[in-house]
């Protein structure tokens, strides 16, 4: 078994404003705060490594892990990655709620695209190959993994066989944590959105 502490970036500037996406954010004061508390909660977990998506946000709360873990430096893998959101990245919520691509983006994941072609079910590929990659190479380590919302959630609905349509059924909070477990007959879910703040 290889435990997988799948892990939210803590809070940036523009968050819950703005459709982050690919684009720059860093880490706001109290995402800060979120991420030492984050690290702290981890210290006692023996972690095997520390790996983070491209995007600063997650990064920097990686970072704090990895330094309170004792597990520098932090590995960079673009399986991590946020959803390309294309031309929606940096765009207000406000102003996405009428856009009609976005609705259905939000009822039909497992059939819609964001306007950078990326869909779903791209996002859950790569980041369930790339868990069991690296449970083949860790058996029996604990790895944290710091990401996306998106993607976590992408995980945990492969996991519980659900459809992406039921992508709201989760809440995946900043800085929080999300284990799973990596079995010989698949992934385990053990706890969801653990500590978020």
């Amino acid at each position: 078994m290889t435990m997988f502490f799948l892990i939210r970036h803590a809070s940036h500037f523009g968050f819950g404003e703005f459709l982050t996406g690919r684009s720059g954010a860093h880490l706001n004061e109290k995402g800060t705060a979120q991420a030492r508390n984050l690290a702290l909660k981890l210290k006692a977990e023996r972690l095997a490594c520390v790996q983070a998506s491209p995007r600063e946000r997650a990064r920097e709360t990686a970072e704090y892990v990895a330094q309170t873990c004792g597990r520098t430096p932090v590995e960079i893998s673009s399986d991590l990655d946020e959803v390309d959101f294309g031309s929606w990245s940096g765009q207000a919520f406000t102003a996405l709620a009428n856009d009609p691509t976005w609705q259905r983006w939000n009822e039909q994941r497992s059939e819609a695209r964001t306007p950078a072609g990326e869909c779903m079910l791209d996002v859950q590929r790569r980041v369930v190959d790339h868990i069991a990659r690296l449970a083949s190479e860790m058996r029996g380590e604990a790895v944290a993994l710091v990401t996306h919302a998106e993607v976590i959630r992408a995980a945990l609905l492969h996991a519980l066989e659900l459809s992406l349509d039921h992508w709201s059924k989760f809440e995946i909070g900043p800085a929080s944590i999300t284990k799973v477990a990596q079995e010989k007959w698949g992934l385990r879910v053990i706890t969801v959105n653990e500590g978020a703040s």
